[in-house]
């Protein structure tokens, strides 16, 4: 039985899932710009709808969608955005993203998404799981395509991958029309490889920003700017 987990201003549910809370999924929706005021927001593949909830505390927007295609986590998605503060802004469709694509003829001002990304042939025994954490259940091609035609003009879109795919995803992301603006290569502590991507990516080709973080200095010693990034969220920071 996994214990819900308690932020400050909301809880996450995550019983039925398998799709459980993780730092790459805090650091995406405490990571990802609200400056440009957005008024909709969409998170592709909510899981227990961590990230669109986050976003939900930290901005003003007054449509934050999400999608998720597994049945448990979409449910569980439903449970805590009605539980949240937040609920008559948060909807989660029960759909994958290309029959939403098809179907949604609204565009978004922000786009989020913490895509599965294990692409080694290693398998779990878990179904649930394994749609959670591989690209066969949302390729990397299909996620950019989809960006493409849901984000406003103007917009911006966020994600986290490993770092080692990094350009390959821009590449990717390129051919779709979208170009990085921003990214931080994130590390565990300073003397790891560094092993996720944080990166926000627009139409218009701009200079890219890149900068770092290092999460920790020894065990549970995190820094300075892991903390002023995630203090908004976690009780104990």
């Amino acid at each position: 039985m996994s214990k819900p987990f308690q932020f400050k201003e909301f809880t996450i549910h995550q019983d039925k899932t398998a799709m459980k809370v993780g730092t790459d999924g805090v650091l995406l929706g405490a990571w990802t710009s609200v400056d440009s005021n957005p008024f909709s927001i969409l998170d592709i593949g909510a899981g227990t709808g961590l990230i669109a909830l986050q976003l939900a505390q930290r901005s003003f927007a007054e449509v934050i969608d999400a999608i998720e295609i597994d049945d448990d986590a979409y449910e569980q998605a439903v449970d805590n955005f009605e539980n949240s503060p937040w609920g008559d802004r948060l909807f989660c469709y029960h759909a994958g993203l290309d029959e939403f694509v098809d179907e949604i003829d609204d565009t978004y001002d922000l786009i989020v998404s913490n895509p599965p990304f294990y692409t080694e042939n290693y398998k779990t025994e878990s179904t649930q799981r394994d749609t959670a954490r591989f690209t066969d259940a949302l390729p990397f091609e299909e996620l950019l395509e989809g960006v493409s035609k849901l984000l406003e003009p103007s917009g911006t879109f966020h994600t986290i991958i490993p770092y080692k795919e990094q350009e390959h995803f821009i590449a990717l992301a390129e051919a779709n029309g979208l170009f990085p603006k921003k990214i931080c290569n994130v590390k565990g502590n300073p003397k790891a490889d560094f092993k996720r991507s944080l990166f926000t990516f627009s139409f218009e080709k701009t200079t890219t920003t890149t900068e770092e973080l290092v999460i920790e200095t020894a065990r549970h010693q995190y820094t300075e700017a892991y903390i002023s990034l995630t203090k908004a969220f976690y009780l104990k920071l």
